[in-house]
């Protein structure tokens, strides 16, 4: 690596820190906000509020990486560009796929600090979050294990699966303990609802009862739960598919195909994670021909502005390709990767047509 291409490193990784702590402070500002109506139920106080802003910060970060990698580029290369440093590199003979390629080392750098925190730190943070959050706000529940969520309250262990909405979950299986903690009776339900008046509603349930030496069987197409676990405290336990790592989605992919069961929203978040990552490296390259074009003697503001646009539309597109991987039946690896794909197309047609 050259000279110019540890200047260039250093002038877009620097900016892209300096986007990344501005975007991380607002977003723990809004996060802590968030968590007012929290602060005083049970044993969650102002400092575990705190606590869980910060430990969240890292899944933030995550997500937050490619649009600050994009507008952090943009200030950097801007910088340069204005200062007619780049000029001078032109004038020297570095053509612009020279300038590109030096950009690529920063995003490869940061694709690898992707990879660090949606793989590594990110995920058992915000799980660590969860639990936190859940044991000061709820005294008599508690939940471990993976798996999905396993809540105990008093005689009663629930294992909760994947969450399909705010009150509702993939599926419950209900073990009923006695009073010397043997097991008294275990059920399975196809899907939860958290019931109006507390307690859940139970749909497609199948339950075996233990009565002495024998075993009762019995089908119900829906049975009323009475519970104090909550569809609130369960959405703190139970973990999305698209705050799991790679590693722990690939193992739910190959279960959920192994049970013929419905594995799109799991294929898609698997991909998507894998596609975010790699979109950072043409987030950055995206950038290098906005600052040769209109924008070279432009300010901060205007290349600020172009990079919110622009990684606000990678972010809608990606969430609009993920409601169509589900609700349209459509490929989700194809769809995963449609983004970060365009991204990519728009980064080499843009920097070839730069003059």
């Amino acid at each position: 690596m050259s000279t110019l291409d540890r200047y260039l490193l250093r002038s877009i990784l620097s900016s892209v820190l300096l986007v990344m702590a501005v975007f991380l402070t607002l977003g723990g500002l809004f996060l802590f906000i968030g968590q007012q109506d929290d602060i005083g139920v049970g044993r969650y106080t102002a400092v575990d509020a705190f606590s869980f802003v910060l430990l969240n910060l890292p899944q933030q970060a995550w997500d937050l990486l490619p649009i600050s990698a994009l507008i952090g580029s943009l200030v950097g290369l801007g910088a340069l560009a204005r200062g007619s440093e780049l000029t001078v590199m032109r004038a020297a003979g570095f053509s612009i796929w020279r300038i590109a390629r030096a950009a690529m080392y920063a995003g490869l750098l940061l694709v690898a600090f992707a990879v660090v925190l949606g793989e590594v730190l990110a995920p058992p943070m915000q799980q660590l979050a969860r639990q936190q959050k859940a044991f000061g706000k709820f005294d008599n529940v508690s939940f471990a294990g993976r798996g999905g969520a396993w809540v105990r309250d008093g005689n009663l262990l629930v294992n909760v699966e994947r969450q399909s909405g705010n009150a509702e979950f993939g599926g419950m299986m209900v073990f009923e303990l006695d009073s010397e903690h043997r097991l008294r009776a275990m059920g399975r339900a196809a899907s939860a609802t958290a019931a109006p008046g507390g307690g859940w509603r139970l749909s497609q349930y199948a339950e075996s009862r233990f009565v002495g030496d024998t075993v009762a069987a019995r089908r119900e197409p829906t049975r009323a739960l009475q519970s104090n676990v909550s569809a609130e405290f369960v959405g703190i336990a139970a973990t999305s598919p698209n705050e799991l790592p790679s590693a722990t989605l690939w193992r739910m992919i190959r279960h959920l195909q192994a049970n013929e069961l419905d594995v799109r929203p799991t294929l898609f978040a698997f991909w998507s994670r894998i596609a975010r990552s790699v979109a950072v490296l043409f987030a950055v390259l995206v950038a290098v021909p906005f600052v040769f074009g209109s924008l070279r003697a432009s300010g901060g503001g205007a290349r600020t502005t172009i990079g919110l646009l622009i990684g606000i539309g990678f972010f809608l597109l990606q969430r609009m390709l993920e409601s169509g991987a589900i609700v349209f039946d459509l490929n989700p690896v194809l769809l995963a990767w449609i983004p970060t794909g365009l991204l990519a197309v728009a980064a080499g047609a843009l920097i070839a047509r730069t003059r």
